[in-house]
């Protein structure tokens, strides 16, 4: 357990506020709740005047938002975890490289793996948020995976595509799949377009797993998975994909 670990609550609810006090004491005692509040205005005045290593924030209060109340921070020195009973947000916290979203009423497993998740963050940057930040641009950024129970975060360099199954999408890894219940769309607002490429309307695939492109307009991914690449992409996806590769007989732009 890390030390000297300072958090606070954000929530208009005062039952949720106990509830969450009550949880948090039994679970992880050396984590110090420094200040509650029903109010965000005065729960953004501590965190802009004192030091909070973790904040629990509500989505749904009067007057702002959760979202919107992470908004008024130009960058974000502290974790973050959701509690909330709305599901419907998950993926814009993600936007905020929030360490959980965790559903009300709270779940012990839900909440602990959530507030795990937070303090390793922590350890890794010594509760230096602008060096967590920073490696969030680096190839170790990771993508939330929004589902019934909470977000699975994968690598994103771990993720071989992103597959469009009716109105949910399926996240496959080497090792793994991961069905979530938003769509194709909300994924393409949240990837890096430089390592991610839609080549199909069901489809959106990692360039660094392509295998193989056969001129029929389908590639072969590490999984060994044959994914169509629509015609009317074809030439732009060939010519962006030989940008970063070299293919005998392709002139690189710089030669």
């Amino acid at each position: 357990m890390l030390p000297d670990i300072r958090c606070i609550i954000i929530d208009d609810e005062p039952k949720a506020i106990e509830l969450l006090q009550e949880r948090l004491n039994i679970l992880f005692p050396n984590i110090l709740i420094a200040g509650v509040f029903t109010d965000w205005r005065k729960g953004l005045e501590m965190l802009r005047n004192d030091t909070v290593d973790l904040l629990f924030l509500d989505v749904s209060m009067p007057e702002k938002s959760g979202i919107d109340f992470l908004k008024l921070f130009p960058s974000i020195p502290f974790q973050v975890i959701f509690v909330t009973a709305h599901s419907e947000f998950a993926l814009q916290a993600i936007k905020f490289s929030a360490a959980g979203y965790v559903l009300k009423p709270v779940d012990d497993y839900e909440l602990s793996f959530a507030v795990n998740k937070a303090l390793e963050n922590l350890k890794g940057t010594g509760s230096n948020q602008k060096a967590h930040h920073q490696a969030a641009t680096n190839n170790s950024v990771k993508i939330g995976i929004p589902n019934v129970k909470g977000i699975d975060y994968l690598n994103a360099e771990d993720i071989l595509y992103f597959e469009s199954v009716n109105k949910y999408t399926k996240v496959v890894t080497k090792d793994t799949s991961i069905m979530s219940s938003y769509n194709l769309g909300e994924f393409k607002k949240v990837i890096n377009e430089k390592d991610f490429y839609q080549v199909h309307r069901s489809y959106i695939v990692n360039i660094h797993h392509i295998k193989r492109y056969e001129i029929a307009g389908v590639v072969t991914m590490a999984d060994n998975m044959q994914i169509p690449v629509s015609k009317n992409i074809r030439t732009d996806f060939v010519n962006m994909f030989n940008t970063i590769n070299r293919t005998a007989g392709f002139k690189q732009k710089d030669e």
